[in-house]
C-alpha cells in the first residue's frame, strides 16, 4: 500500500507512527518536525499528500493526526480506548489570565495520557516555548495536591487569575519559572496560591 509514497512522504509516515508508538497518541506537526530535523512547514505540504492519499486525517488539534490502516498496524491506539476529555478553557503561558471553567468542549485522548482526575487546558502565550509549548498548544492536566520541584503546573493565584509555568519552591512560597528567557519568574507566598 506504500508503493505509491515519495521517499519523504514514506520518512514522514515512519516517523509520525514512531511517536505514536511512544507516546501512545498522535503526534503534532512540530514532534514530526523535531523527529526528522526540518521545519514544521515542511511537515505540513508532506501531511496534505498523505491525507490526500488517504494514509493520515488531521483534525487540527494539537494531537490531531490520526494515521489510517497502517498506522493501526504499527501500534497506534485503537479507539476503544480513547476518551472524552474536557477542555475547561484557557491557561497563561504569561501574564495569569483570570480561570473560567467550561466543559463544553472535550477532546478524545487515549486513556494512557491521563493519571486520574484530568482536563485540558488551551495555551495562551510564549513563556513556555522552550519546553516545547506554544500558543494555541492543548495541555492535560492531572489535578494533584503537590508537585515536584521543577515539574510544570497550573497554579491558581489567590486573585483568581492561573498561569501555566515551572514550579520551583522556596521558602515561604514558589518562584513560578517561564521557560523563556525573555520573561521574568513570579514569586509567590504558600498562602496565596495553589498548583496543580
Amino acid at each position: 500500500m506504500t508503493d505509491h509514497l515519495t521517499r519523504k512522504q514514506r520518512g514522514v509516515l515512519d516517523a509520525a507512527a514512531a511517536i505514536a508508538r511512544r507516546q501512545g497518541h498522535g503526534p503534532s506537526v512540530r514532534e514530526i518536525a523535531r523527529e526528522l530535523g526540518v521545519t514544521a512547514a515542511t511537515i505540513q505540504g508532506h501531511l496534505v499528500e498523505l491525507e490526500r492519499k488517504g494514509f493520515v486525517r488531521r483534525s487540527g488539534a494539537a494531537f490531531g493526526l490520526e494515521l489510517i490502516d497502517q498506522g493501526r498496524r504499527r501500534g497506534v491506539l485503537p479507539s476503544d480506548e480513547v476518551v472524552d476529555v474536557p477542555i475547561v478553557g484557557q491557561i497563561a503561558a504569561g501574564v495569569p489570565l483570570e480561570a473560567i471553567e467550561d466543559t463544553s468542549e472535550r477532546i478524545p485522548l487515549p486513556k494512557s495520557m491521563l493519571r486520574g482526575d484530568s482536563y485540558v487546558l488551551r495555551v495562551r502565550g510564549e513563556s513556555m516555548r522552550d519546553d516545547a509549548i506554544l500558543d494555541g498548544d492543548l495541555v492535560v492536566v492531572t489535578r494533584r495536591s503537590t508537585a515536584e520541584n521543577g515539574e510544570i503546573v497550573v497554579a491558581l493565584l489567590e486573585d483568581g487569575s492561573a498561569t501555566l509555568k515551572r514550579d520551583l519552591p522556596r521558602r515561604g512560597g514558589f518562584r513560578l519559572q517561564p521557560a523563556n528567557e525573555a520573561m521574568a519568574p513570579l514569586f509567590v507566598s504558600v498562602s496565596r496560591s495553589r498548583v496543580w
